[in-house]
């Protein structure tokens, strides 16, 4: 059978509706054939199939797996079917890919128009640069006037222009080759903390990682295992080599005596209050339901920092791109003054 690709809308959707079919009581073969008939023709083969070997006993994050859903979408999953809390794990899941999406959506809504304007723009300055100013140039040598300052600006922009090409072309030539033969062959724990140490990005990262391990974890304590136990299911997860490394890293830390707290301080990629928030939740007997605030303060605290983005880009694009064009129209009209002074 043909595969089809499921956008990460569609794989969201798919698990938020199961989540909330489950939520009402439905079996989980009953919930997923009831929302068969919703969904696109393309996907109603899979899911038949999809069906029959949920009933021969294969488990959901594999068949989940066959059908190249998101991998991040793919733990919730697997995580859920060992603590049993499917309903929750499947809806919060699907809310924070969902919010992703949009996320993504929204930066290309962003990006499009302001891209359509450089490009424009970029058109109109070598017409400016290249026919127009030469003329204004030739024709002030002959009446002993000198360029004005946008004339100058934008030549000296036109001369930077290649250079500025070619540090942008050799700078991404350097980068993917640095990501395709170095950063690939890191442990995943490695990279994790190299991109949780990037400027400016890094923030993001780091909320979007201790959501998802707090939540999980949060799930798996909730589910009537111990920490060492949760531990146990990240190294299990087979399908997903960081939770594998990290599971198997913090076991090992904890059978030397670490505290968990302390483990949790050590990597750069869970935010500092993580490992505060586990030693209050410790302490007053509530560790879940600690680490379950604390991974939806992160999610909130995450999507506010991505609003306020968006809400700093567009202006700064715009703004870019006005100064470009109100110096073309200054260095073409300036001229015809200086020349009309000199008659």
């Amino acid at each position: 059978m043909k595969r089809h690709r499921w956008s990460l809308k569609d794989q969201a959707d798919f698990l938020k509706k199961t989540g909330e079919l489950l939520a009402r009581g439905y079996p989980l073969a009953d919930a997923i054939q009831s929302l068969t008939y919703q969904m696109k023709k393309v996907h109603q083969e899979e899911v038949a199939q999809f069906l029959s070997d949920l009933k021969e006993g294969h488990p959901l994050h594999k068949i989940l797996l066959d059908l190249r859903f998101h991998k991040t979408l793919v733990g919730f999953v697997y995580f859920a079917e060992q603590h049993g809390s499917l309903s929750d794990a499947f809806r919060d899941g699907s809310a924070m890919m969902l919010r992703r999406n949009s996320d993504t959506e929204k930066l290309k809504k962003l990006l499009i128009y302001p891209i359509v304007l450089i490009f424009m723009t970029f058109f109109l300055f070598l017409f400016v640069e290249k026919i127009l100013l030469p003329q204004y140039t030739s024709l002030f040598q002959s009446m002993n006037l000198k360029p004005n300052l946008f004339m100058k600006v934008v030549y000296f922009t036109g001369d930077i222009f290649p250079l500025v090409v070619c540090v942008t072309l050799l700078t991404l030539f350097l980068s993917l080759n640095y990501y395709f033969f170095k950063f690939k062959k890191f442990s995943p724990i490695k990279q994790k903390t190299l991109l949780s140490s990037t400027p400016f990005l890094g923030s993001f990262y780091r909320l979007f990682t201790t959501h998802y391990f707090s939540i999980q974890l949060s799930y798996l304590l909730g589910g009537g295992l111990s920490i060492l136990e949760s531990l146990k299911l990240f190294e299990e997860h087979v399908k997903h080599s960081f939770d594998r490394q990290l599971g198997k890293e913090m076991q090992e830390q904890l059978s030397t005596g670490n505290s968990f707290e302390d483990i949790l301080q050590q990597y750069s990629f869970f935010e500092k209050e993580l490992s505060f928030i586990v030693k209050h939740g410790q302490e007053n007997g509530k560790l879940e339901q600690e680490l379950l605030f604390y991974s939806k303060y992160c999610m909130s605290t995450l999507e506010l920092k991505t609003d306020k983005c968006f809400k700093i880009i567009q202006p700064i694009l715009y703004s870019f791109i006005g100064i470009i064009i109100v110096s073309m129209y200054l260095a073409i009209l300036l001229p015809m003054f200086q020349l009309l002074d000199g008659f």
